[in-house]
């Protein structure tokens, strides 16, 4: 069922690996992107983006219903609590309130653990670019101990609860997609610069549609946007080229790395040369913006920066 659902082939992520991919429809647009974890007791989480659990349990079981397949997909969203320990030292801190080795985990490892004695399931991923882990835990008042004991242990470490606005400027300068922004009004995974998860070796929902797409090639890219002039740009704004509309942000802040502002943005295929000139309309004022390449801010960022 998920390989036939998304663009990777679940066949070959062993059990205690995961994946991110995505799930498209029938004409290669992007419902949602996802991870999803291969368990070591054979069972598949998957993790849709916030709102979208209804949706994508929905279309599994369609899928699943269509193809006459012995699988079903089950929405427990309201059961569990995620907590992600992000950053540099997030391996030493959780390292003291974990019962398993997380020493090697790899990246999208996940395993079965206690942490602070309470059953998660913890995996080497996160939103933030970072070194990281989250915690998905149920039933949730179970989270309520595990968060007030990172904190404590974390201490040492400086930790900090921090909310949704930090996540999406830490998200945007390393150029990672938020769905309800980049997925907007229907895009593809080759629009989205998502490209590089695409199994072409298996059958999946929207392949000929893609396969369609890739031959034209004529169509929108995301684009890295980096202002040279002083403004925040934000989703939706016009992109022009010499007074024409050749683009529009899907995503925009400032970046707090950079102390510039910096944008995604849908961008036709002619304009997106590197070092290229464009305009950023903001409140009627044209600023400028070059094109970089992905990401605005690199993963030692803060080490060649102290």
């Amino acid at each position: 069922l998920l390989s036939l659902a998304t663009l990777e082939d679940a066949n070959r992520i062993e059990r205690n690996k995961g994946q991110y991919t995505a799930i498209l429809r029938e004409d290669g647009t992007i419902i949602d992107d996802t991870i999803f974890l291969h368990l070591p007791d054979e069972k598949y989480a998957l993790v849709p983006n916030a709102g979208r659990s209804e949706v994508v349990t929905n279309w599994l079981n369609d899928v699943a219903e269509k193809n006459n397949l012995d699988a079903k997909a089950e929405d427990v969203s309201r059961e569990y609590v995620i907590l992600a320990i992000q950053g540099p030292k997030s391996r030493d801190l959780l390292r003291k309130i974990i019962d398993i080795d997380i020493e090697n985990m790899p990246l999208f490892g996940c395993d079965y653990a206690k942490v602070s004695g309470v059953d998660c399931i913890v995996s080497r991923t996160g939103y933030t670019g970072e070194l990281g882990f989250e915690l998905q835990i149920t039933p949730p008042e179970n989270s309520k101990k595990v968060f007030y004991d990172i904190l404590n242990v974390g201490k040492e470490f400086n930790v900090k609860p921090i909310g949704l606005g930090a996540r999406d400027t830490l998200r945007l300068e390393k150029c990672f997609l938020l769905a309800g922004n980049e997925f907007e009004g229907g895009r593809t995974p080759l629009e989205a610069g998502l490209s590089w998860l695409i199994n072409w070796d298996h059958d999946f929902i929207g392949k000929d549609a893609l396969l369609k797409q890739k031959e034209k090639g004529n169509y929108e890219r995301l684009t890295c946007l980096e202002c040279i002039e002083k403004g925040i740009p934000r989703h939706g704004y016009a992109v022009e080229k010499d007074g024409k509309v050749v683009g529009r942000v899907s995503s925009g802040n400032i970046s707090p790395c950079l102390n510039k502002g910096i944008a995604l943005a849908y961008i036709k295929p002619e304009y997106r040369e590197v070092g290229s000139i464009l305009d950023i309309v903001i409140r009627d004022k044209k600023i400028r913006a070059k094109v970089v390449k992905p990401p605005f801010v690199s993963k030692d960022w803060a080490k060649e920066n102290p």
